[in-house]
């Protein structure tokens, strides 16, 4: 079943990918039939709207541009109509309020939702990709509905346009995980200077799709999902995942999951049940689990509330007939919910000079094990012990954005920050092992973004948390670093960027908490088992992305090579006398087609000249389920520092 479920997904990639662009032109240009259909428009101002677009639908963009003071270099290579707009997009990198200053404080009066399926170009809307089985695919994609874009619109009618929020509206849609690209266009009124309309132009990917995890040389288990990410047209996912593997009994497992972006004032939901979760202790897919989540997040940076509730109950299951010496035998159930509220919002949108803001949250999560790991006993672990929580967060943060490409994507639009976010945790944290161990907890975690003249991104990050228990510090941690994206360099028909981190992490007074692992973001990357632990860590990561400007059926490809080395010192050992050294080099290729949802496909080498029992030395991977995203947030839920694992933050 699974082949042939691999086979036919494969096909239709194929089908998709498959195609050249054929001449369509029709005697108007879509956004000017969306703008000739607007309510009330006096017939003057159609026809000057008219003379604005050609087949390009960033001539109007540009357009919009130049009468705030001249045309964005950037933007030119896209407004000549011959090529993709990501062909020669690699010059952009410009800030994301630019485009909407000059018409600062004018009224909007009217907004227009203008979407195109997958099988357009931004480049000329009038031309289309047509392949063989075009209509197969067209028949099985349902273009996204323009209430759903408008649902996900906080910029209103019939109000001042405030340039700011326009860009994080357009940022916001872009983020969507079936919408390729988006671009919020001004249209000038020539017949009312004190109005514009504004016109949302979306861009669909097709969003059928699926995956084939991590594959070896000579596999043993097959492992993928396929899942349709706009279920519709209605911004809705459903997924359906399998593994089938020889050491697995039953060897086929499956997975169900719902999920709806915006059910209600931007709150997604999503539900699931599966019996492929990875469990606690090695990450192995025996986990049963059933969940329910509710998420608002802070949206905009002005945005009142965010919040979300996390209910759901998760057991591990011997499926793999493991000796009961060696298999964690464990079941529990979660209850998590929190609440925040953006202090001053309202003084932000009277004066937009005023970046700055600052948000109070606060949490209580509850993990309550019916069954712990006799391995476990009575002892003080992280992950098996039962943990009760009150906890408050203060955030202060400033982030605009710049728009920019080949980070992570081949060529689409992306979102990069520059500015700060610094989070305060404090609370109460309450884990039974031993004894009943109540804890007074603090933690900082603070980043810094920066966006250089010549185009590169860097980040500056700091963790540090730890326990007050009876006057005593208990379970102390710090992590420091810095990551670097380099500017874009440019070789005729090849792009080049570098990408360097750097981390130190140390431990102090360890009682309830995991140790320093190698197998994570911090550590080796590929680097596979938790037997090598350490209180201290040091990591150097390197890696070149080379941008090939090619396509074969529609993919766009990036080599890569890396180098990662890292420093870990045992446990109540000295650094300088008892650190051990490890090290991975490898490179591999990317591949991915911006017109489908599928994520990144990656193939990959790597070899460890140490070996460790957990760990081969070589090792080679094909992995298609890679999310390449550059990922930022505002605010999260208010948590403890974790120095084994990056959350939801941006490093790489």
């Amino acid at each position: 079943m699974i082949r042939f479920v691999a086979v036919l997904v494969s096909w239709l990639v194929c089908l998709s990918c498959f195609g050249q662009v054929t001449d369509t032109t029709q005697k108007e240009h879509p956004v000017a039939d969306s703008l000739r259909r607007g309510r009330h428009h006096a017939t003057d101002s159609v026809r000057g709207r008219n003379r604005l677009m050609n087949n390009n639908i960033f001539q109007f963009f540009r357009n919009a541009i130049s009468r705030g003071g001249g045309v964005d270099t950037n933007i030119k290579p896209i407004i000549a109509g011959h090529v993709d707009s990501a062909e020669l997009a690699s010059a952009l990198n410009t800030k994301s309020e630019s485009p909407f200053i000059s018409y600062e404080g004018k009224i909007i009066r009217h907004i227009f939702i203008r979407t195109y399926g997958f099988e357009q170009t931004f480049a000329d809307t009038s031309k289309r990709l047509q392949y063989f089985g075009t209509k197969l695919l067209n028949q099985a994609h349902r273009k996204t509905r323009d209430w759903v874009v408008r649902n996900s619109l906080f910029i209103k009618e019939r109000t001042p346009l405030n340039a700011f929020k326009v860009a994080d509206n357009e940022r916001l849609i872009r983020s969507l995980n079936f919408i390729q690209d988006a671009r919020i266009l001004v249209n000038y009124l020539p017949d009312d200077q004190d109005s514009v309309d504004l016109v949302v132009v979306v861009k669909d990917l097709f969003s059928i799709g699926g995956e084939l995890s991590s594959l070896g040389i000579a596999p043993t288990s097959v492992r993928g999902n396929i899942s349709e990410s706009n279920f519709l047209g209605m911004g809705q996912k459903v997924q359906g995942g399998v593994i089938v593997e020889q050491a697995r009994h039953p060897s086929f497992g499956y997975q169900l999951l719902y999920s709806k972006i915006n059910m209600y004032r931007f709150v997604n939901v999503s539900a699931s049940y599966t019996q492929i979760n990875s469990n606690l202790k090695s990450g192995t897919p025996d986990e049963e689990a059933w969940f329910l989540r509710l998420e608002r997040p802070l949206y905009a940076p002005y945005a009142h509330l965010a919040g979300g509730i996390n209910l759901g109950t998760f057991e591990s299951i011997n499926r793999y007939q493991q000796p009961d010496s060696l298999f964690f035998k464990y079941r529990y159930w979660t209850h998590d919910i929190w609440l925040g509220w953006n202090l001053g919002n309202n003084r932000f949108l009277s004066n937009t000079s005023v970046r700055d803001r600052k948000f109070l949250s606060f949490r209580y999560f509850k993990n309550h094990f019916t069954e712990v790991p006799y391995q476990i006993a009575h002892q003080f672990n992280f992950r098996f012990n039962d943990r009760e929580a009150v906890l408050s967060q203060f955030t202060f943060f400033r982030q605009d954005f710049y728009k920019t490409n080949y980070i992570y994507g081949f060529g689409t639009t992306e979102d990069v920050p520059s500015g700060y976010n610094v989070a305060l945790t404090t609370g109460y944290y309450r884990q039974f092992g031993q004894t009943d161990l109540k804890r007074f907890y603090s933690g900082v975690d603070a980043n810094s973004y920066v966006v250089t003249k010549r185009g590169g991104f860097i980040q500056y990050f700091f963790r540090s948390g730890g326990y007050l228990n009876q006057g005593r510090l208990q379970d102390a941690s710090g992590l420091i670093g810095a990551s670097y994206y380099s500017p874009l360099f440019l070789f005729r028909r090849l792009k080049v960027r570098q990408y360097i981190n750097f981390s130190y992490t140390r431990q102090f007074n360890r009682i309830g908490i995991d140790a320093l692992t190698l197998n994570n973001p911090f550590g080796l990357r590929y680097f596979s088992g938790d037997s090598v632990i350490g209180s201290q860590r040091v990591t150097l990561h390197s890696e070149t992305s080379f941008f090939i400007n090619y396509k074969l059926f529609g993919f766009k490809f990036a080599p890569f090579a890396f180098g990662d080395v890292s420093l870990l010192t045992p446990e109540h050992r000295s650094f300088f006398d008892r650190s051990s050294l490890y090290h991975g080099l490898g490179a591999g290729v990317r591949a991915r087609n911006e017109n489908l949802v599928f994520n990144t496909i990656e193939f990959r080498m790597a070899w460890f000249p140490r070996k460790t029992e957990q760990n081969q030395s070589f090792k080679i991977f094909l992995d298609t389920g890679i999310q390449f995203r550059y990922r930022s947030v505002y605010v999260k839920a208010p948590d403890v520092i974790f120095l084994n694992t990056d959350g939801l933050n941006s490093i790489y």
